[in-house]
């Protein structure tokens, strides 16, 4: 009797268990992580978008590998796609770019990413993605750049980029990002030759954030860096800011702090585009 017992309490205790973890990715967007944005359904035919991400695989002297956060990437890609834009990949080196491992598993991967990890012609764009160097900015209609811990080492530090994304907002280009992303614009120029971001509503991952994952070797940290650089740095915070989400749009600029943002920046930034040339 004792024995059957236990042995119903164990199995009580694994349909829970089983239970709690079918059920996880749902908890955990209903506390804010990768949350559903029904945003309008945009056609963009015969524009063009462009992604920018880093080329940075290493996470300093750990030797643990990083990159890109996947759905900073995949989640703007299929809005813009989804749109009928034409979808370009670029990063700072060109080649293979780095995905952040833990993004694309379980309880993190968003649907975009499962998408993405069925997609041969996206997982090639990302295998074999553009050099920055090769691309001229200024034929594009919006440009995204994505985050990652990867972002803090290469977007923030890369003069090319900055002249790239100088020259688009000389023509009115729609820019935007997510997360680290927001450290690209830190040596753009706006066309007085100010900086990019000063006096700009932005928004980017917090420190706040930065300390709670205990990631604090990067060596960019993007909201002391858009300090610094002048920006007039907006967000929300949680009980752990991996789980808040803010977008700031200041005329042809729109930022999100997270991961979280991907899906509303993009939708900020097709709605600018939309304006534009009188589409929807």
């Amino acid at each position: 009797m004792m024995k059957s017992k236990i042995l119903i309490t164990a199995a009580i205790a694994l349909v829970i268990i089983a239970g709690i973890l079918v059920s996880l990715p749902a908890i955990l967007r209903a506390a804010g992580l990768n949350p559903r944005y029904a945003g309008t359904a945009y056609k963009l035919q015969g524009k063009r978008a462009l992604i920018v991400t880093t080329s940075h695989g290493i996470l300093g002297a750990t030797g643990k590998p990083t990159g890109v956060y996947a759905s900073e990437m995949t989640v703007p890609y299929y809005a813009f796609a989804d749109a009928g834009m034409a979808v370009d990949i670029a990063s700072i080196a060109g080649g293979p770019i780095p995905i952040e491992p833990i993004s694309l598993r379980w309880p993190l991967a968003t649907p975009d990413d499962r998408r993405f990890m069925a997609d041969p012609a996206a997982k090639a764009k990302v295998a074999a993605s553009a050099r920055i160097d090769d691309l001229d900015f200024r034929s594009y209609d919006l440009i995204f750049l994505a985050g990652g811990w990867g972002a803090s080492w290469d977007l923030g530090t890369s003069e090319m980029l900055g002249r790239k994304l100088s020259e688009a907002w000389a023509k009115n280009i729609i820019e935007g990002s997510v997360c680290h992303g927001a450290l690209g614009f830190l040596k753009a120029v706006d066309t007085t030759g100010a900086p990019l971001v000063a006096g700009k509503h932005m928004t980017a991952v917090t420190d706040k954030q930065v300390r709670e994952l205990n990631i604090e070797i990067t060596p960019l940290h993007p909201e002391t860096e858009l300090r610094k650089a002048g920006a007039l740095f907006e967000s929300t915070t949680a009980f752990k800011d991996f789980l808040a989400n803010h977008v700031v749009m200041d005329g042809n600029l729109v930022t999100g702090q997270n991961q979280n943002a991907g899906a509303e920046v993009a939708q900020d930034m097709m709605m600018l585009v939309s304006r534009k040339v009188g589409m929807k």
